[in-house]
């Protein structure tokens, strides 16, 4: 396929893509009171071939050729790394500090029990035949098991969070502090079974240490360096009611670099984009970069990210009795694990209860990060398309029900007591 035919089909593709988010989250959100991310989530496996494929196989193949994925997986990388970015703007570190014991104690504890779980089904799951390549070993299933479990829906939970008006709250403080702990300590670990399944021991060292080394540079000297940027924000908009976009553009230029550089040492690009944005002068340059690039990341962006990851999901692969009950105890003990362990740590820390529940309700969801761990394991060899599709649903299913859950056990008694303002304010924040 030539390079204009490309550029006509991604066009196309563009327009199927945003309609179909469009639609699917507005159906979750009136009907099932799902927030639009959810929608936006399956709309992105309807795109792919356990619906769309397997209604119309022809039809999909010519919307969504092979040949396409490469220019889909680029504009998904983008955009939920400049939707993280956005997230990062929005962070409080006053709360972070007032959190930090408990972040660290919710993160341990949201690894710990999922580890736990691994190390009991491992050994079952490594004698299915299919499930693993034959040349892994127990102790690397355990670890891709137990990160698999561990990670949480980054991205899904910022946009949740952002969603219910709670981005400044000490609850969704907590929340994206652990879920970030949590899920760089995924990849680092994703990095380590990969390392030992071959691919080389340079790919481990280089996560883990490249990854300590630029969050030490982010947060210790980028905040004097990007200083300057601040206080030309705050003189521009008093004499423009805007910044420039020459300003804008150095912004981009380093949320590139930052992103650049956490996906060539191995983690995901997400985290570059959330470093910096953590960073960024408050004011009124933070309130401009909102402003000009939400929109564009949300709307238009995002939803590249879900079809890409939904085009490589196929379900149809649990099919018999086996494999039902596996994908069965691989939910439930998914699911008890991380809420459970989360939920305890919370309380142990000294939140309330129905804060605790609340963070482990967000905590649980496990969406698209899951599915970008579990999508290198399958491109590796690592695990086969039958584990691949039984994590899929674990993910899907872990999602669904962050909104519900924390609607019943945090939602309903924050807007009765004024944190959450109303009914109607909720609605128009989520309708957004």
């Amino acid at each position: 396929m030539s390079a204009s035919q490309l550029s006509v089909l991604f066009f196309l593709q563009m327009a199927i893509i945003l309609a179909t988010c469009r639609l699917v989250g507005w159906v979750g959100r009136k009907y099932l009171g799902q927030p639009q991310v959810v929608g936006e989530m399956i709309a992105g496996v309807i795109l792919g071939p356990s619906l769309f494929g397997l209604l119309a196989p022809e039809i999909q193949q010519m919307v969504f050729p092979q040949e396409s994925r490469t220019l889909l997986y680029v504009g998904a990388q983008f955009g939920v790394g400049l939707y993280m970015f956005l997230v990062g703007l929005g962070f409080q570190g006053s709360h972070f500090k007032a959190n930090a014991t408990s972040a660290a104690a919710v993160s341990i504890a949201g690894m710990s029990a999922p580890f736990v779980f691994a190390i009991l089904v491992a050994p079952w799951l490594l004698s299915v035949p299919g499930l693993f390549s034959p040349d892994a070993t127990l102790y690397q299933a355990t670890l891709f098991m137990g990160a698999a479990i561990a990670i949480t829906a980054f991205p899904m939970l910022a946009r949740i969070i952002h969603e219910r008006g709670l981005s400044q709250s000490p609850l969704g403080t907590l929340s994206l502090s652990a879920g970030a702990i949590d899920d760089a300590t995924a990849w680092c670990l994703l990095a380590v079974v990969l390392a030992s399944f071959g691919m080389g021991s340079g790919l481990a060292i280089t996560a883990i240490g490249g990854g300590v080394l630029f969050a030490g540079v982010v947060i210790f000297v980028l905040p004097r360096l990007l200083a300057p940027l601040g206080r030309m924000a705050e003189q521009q908009v008093r004499d423009h009611q805007a910044i420039s976009p020459t300003l804008l553009s150095i912004v981009l230029m380093l949320f590139m670099l930052a992103t650049f550089t956490t996906d060539a040492i191995g983690l995901h690009a997400v985290f570059g984009g959330f470093l910096l944005g953590t960073v960024m002068p408050r004011g009124a340059l933070v309130k401009e970069l909102r402003r000009q690039l939400e929109p564009v990341a949300v709307v238009l962006l995002l939803p590249i990210f879900f079809t890409y990851s939904g085009l490589n999901t196929q379900l149809s692969v649990v099919n018999n009795m086996e494999m039902l009950l596996i994908a069965a105890v691989v939910l439930s003990g998914s699911v008890l694990a991380k809420f459970g362990a989360c939920w305890a740590a919370a309380r142990v820390c000294g939140q309330d209860n129905r804060t605790a529940l609340g963070v482990g309700a967000l905590m649980n969801a496990r969406g698209l990060m899951e599915l970008i761990i579990i999508n290198i394991g399958l491109q590796a060899g690592f695990i086969g398309p039958a584990l691949f599709s039984i994590l899929v649903v674990m993910a899907i299913v872990t999602t669904l029900m962050t909104s519900p859950l924390f609607e019943a056990v945090y939602g309903r008694r924050a807007r009765a007591e004024g944190e959450l303002g109303s009914l109607e304010a909720l609605k128009g924040q989520i309708s957004s």
